[in-house]
C-alpha cells in the first residue's frame, strides 16, 4: 500500500489518560491502541480513528478543548 494514502497516526502529543485510564485526553485512543498502532491494518486504524469522536466530544467541536 501506499504510504500516502494510509491512515495517519492521531496523536497530538497531549500524552496523559483519564481519570479511570481508559483513553488518551489528546488523542482518545486506549493503551493497546497507541502501543498498538505501528502493527494495525490501515483497515484496523481507520476503524479506530471512526471511534474517536463518541470517546472525545471536543474534537467533533461538541466540548471545550482539555487544557495542556
Amino acid at each position: 500500500m501506499n504510504p500516502s494514502v494510509s491512515v495517519a497516526n492521531p496523536c497530538l502529543n497531549i500524552c496523559r489518560m483519564d481519570q479511570a485510564g481508559k483513553y488518551c485526553q489528546g488523542c482518545g485512543r486506549t493503551p493497546l491502541e497507541i502501543g498498538g498502532w505501528d502493527r494495525m491494518t490501515d483497515a484496523q486504524r481507520a476503524e479506530v480513528m471512526a471511534s474517536l469522536p463518541a470517546r472525545l466530544p471536543w474534537r467533533s467541536g461538541q466540548a471545550p478543548a482539555p487544557a495542556p
